[in-house]
C-alpha cells in the first residue's frame, strides 16, 4: 500500500510549558482523522527556544511522547527539542513508531546561526521505513536553506520529507517557496510545518513531487491532514513530472564532480571575503 496518511499540526502555542496542549491535540487528530498513520509537530514546539530546558535523550520530554505514541497506535515525529549529548546541546528531532520505540533521533546540521546560540550542529542524516508505505526523511528549519541536505535525503530514497519549522520572521514568504522548490528539485512529497501564536507565524505548506502545491496554511491554527499517494513519486522519478524532467536520474548519470563543496574546499577567496557570522550590528554594517 503506497498511501499515506499524514497529520502536521500548525498549534497556537506559548512560548514554553506546551505539552498539555501538544497532547490534546494529538488525541484530537486520533479521534478525528482515525486514518492518519503519522502525525508531526513543529520545531521546538513543546518547550520553546531556551536551551536552559535541555533534557538528556530518553528523558521525560521523549518518553511521555513515547508513551502517548504507543497509546495512540500512532508513528510520532514530535518537532525537536533541546537534548544534551555530552558537552553538547543539539537540537534533536526524535521520530518515534507506533509501538512507543524511538527507532531515530536527527540533530539538526544547520542551526540558525548566529542567533541559535550554543547549539552544537548534527552531522548525521536520519531516513526511516514505515512497513508497506514508503521511505521518510527528517529536516530541521534552517536546513532546508542548504539544498545538498534535501538532496541527500532524495539519495538515500527519501519519498516524503518532513519538515518541522520555527520561524516567526519575514522571511517566512521566501521558506514557502524554498519548500516548494525542494519538493520539485528532488521529486517529493515536502510537508513543512511551522509553529503559529505567540512562537511562530504559521504559513505551514505541503508541496508534491513536481512542486505542486497542495496546500498552504494561514497563520492560525491548523490541523493539515493529507493521504500522500507515494506510487505519484515514484512515477515522477521514472517518468518526469508530466514526462518533464528526470532530475534525478540525471544527477545520478552526470559526469560533473561539485569538489568545493567538499568540508576541505568551501574556504574559497570569495567565500572567506564574506567575513564572520555574526549577529548584524551598527557597527558591522556594508561600507
Amino acid at each position: 500500500m503506497s498511501v499515506f496518511g499524514v497529520a502536521a499540526l500548525q498549534l497556537e502555542l506559548a512560548a514554553s510549558g506546551n505539552l498539555p496542549a501538544i497532547e490534546a491535540e494529538l488525541r484530537s487528530v486520533r479521534r478525528r482523522f482515525p486514518w492518519v498513520r503519522l502525525a508531526v509537530i513543529p520545531e521546538l514546539a513543546a518547550h520553546g527556544v531556551n536551551v536552559a530546558h535541555a533534557e538528556e535523550e530518553d528523558g521525560p520530554t521523549e518518553r511521555h511522547f513515547a508513551a502517548l505514541a504507543r497509546e495512540l497506535d500512532l508513528w510520532l515525529v514530535p518537532g525537536s527539542f533541546f537534548q544534551r549529548r555530552g558537552d553538547h546541546v543539539c537540537n534533536v528531532t526524535p521520530i518515534i513508531d507506533n509501538r512507543g520505540e524511538v527507532i531515530a533521533r536527527y540533530a539538526k546540521m544547520f542551526p540558525f546561526q548566529p542567533y541559535e546560540a550554543g547549539v552544537t550542529p548534527g552531522t548525521e542524516f536520519v531516513t526511516f521505513d514505515i512497513p508497506d508505505v514508503g521511505r521518510i526523511g527528517i529536516s530541521n528549519c534552517y536546513d532546508m536553506w542548504f539544498p545538498e541536505t534535501v538532496r541527500t535525503l532524495a539519495m538515500m530514497g527519501a519519498e516524503v520529507i518532513l519538515h518541522p519549522s520555527l520561524t516567526n520572521t519575514i522571511d517566512r514568504e521566501v521558506e514557502t517557496t524554498i519548500a516548494r522548490a525542494n519538493a520539485a528539485m528532488h521529486q517529493c512529497f515536502f510537508l513543512d510545518i511551522n509553529g503559529a501564536g505567540q512562537i511562530g507565524n504559521g504559513r505551514s505548506g505541503a508541496y508534491g513531487p513536481g512542486g505542486t502545491i497542495i496546500y498552504q496554511a494561514g497563520g492560525a491554527h491548523e490541523v493539515l491532514a493529507f493521504e500522500f499517494d507515494l506510487a505519484e513519486v515514484r512515477r515522477v522519478r521514472e517518468r518526469g513530472w508530466h514526462g518533464l524532467g528526470q532530475t534525478l536520474k540525471s544527477f545520478r548519470d552526470s559526469n560533473a564532480d561539485f569538489p568545493l563543496l567538499s568540508k576541505g574546499n568551501r574556504h574559497t577567496p570569495a567565500m572567506t571575503a564574506l567575513g564572520t557570522l555574526e549577529k548584524p550590528g551598527l557597527n558591522n554594517r556594508p561600507g
